[in-house]
């Protein structure tokens, strides 16, 4: 298999697919959530949080995080982009207490690595006309180290490198169609 296709495929048996499931790298259910003020779990993001919007990242807030946690990252990807997997935003070296995201405002020795598009940024929801209701997962990862990625981290590195230290992951899911 090629390793992009083995990466998509983990990624997705690490996160699931739909719901607000959360759980351990062994499969137990955890109390380790996330959530946003502006949306619903598979209800439409605000256009605000969009490209057709101010582009800014919706307000995300987390609970519970796992005691064994050392750092948190977060991804958020379409699975339903025309080309395959598309991220959209990858955040790493977030302390490992409960939190939030608001504004944009990211903790202090949080890094931004790079997305699909190349920038090291948020980019928001912008699925291409025609394509119907995309899925935006946003994915908290707990991890078992506590090294934050590099800015210019390529998304194959810094998702491999989320996924196999990984020891938890609480998700958000919503929608947009454009």
């Amino acid at each position: 298999m090629r390793p992009a296709v083995v990466l998509i495929l983990a990624l997705l048996a690490l996160a699931g697919c739909g719901g607000a499931e959360v759980s351990s790298r062994d499969g137990q259910s955890t109390g380790f959530t996330v959530n946003s003020s502006a949306f619903a779990e598979d209800a439409p993001i605000p256009t605000e949080y969009s490209c057709n919007g101010r582009n800014v990242p919706p307000p995300l807030r987390w609970h519970n995080v796992p005691s064994g946690a050392q750092s948190l990252a977060l991804v958020v990807d379409d699975p339903d982009a025309p080309a395959g997997l598309y991220v959209h935003w990858v955040v790493s070296g977030i302390p490992p207490t409960d939190g939030q995201i608001v504004d944009g405002m990211l903790p202090p020795a949080a890094v931004v690595s790079l997305n699909s598009g190349g920038k090291a940024d948020y980019l928001g929801p912008c699925p291409p006309a025609g394509t119907g209701v995309h899925h935006y997962r946003f994915q908290l990862y707990a991890l078992g180290t506590s090294s934050a990625l590099a800015p210019r981290t390529p998304v194959p590195k810094s998702t491999t490198t989320i996924a196999d230290n990984s020891v938890a992951v609480a998700r958000t899911v919503g929608v947009y169609s454009g």
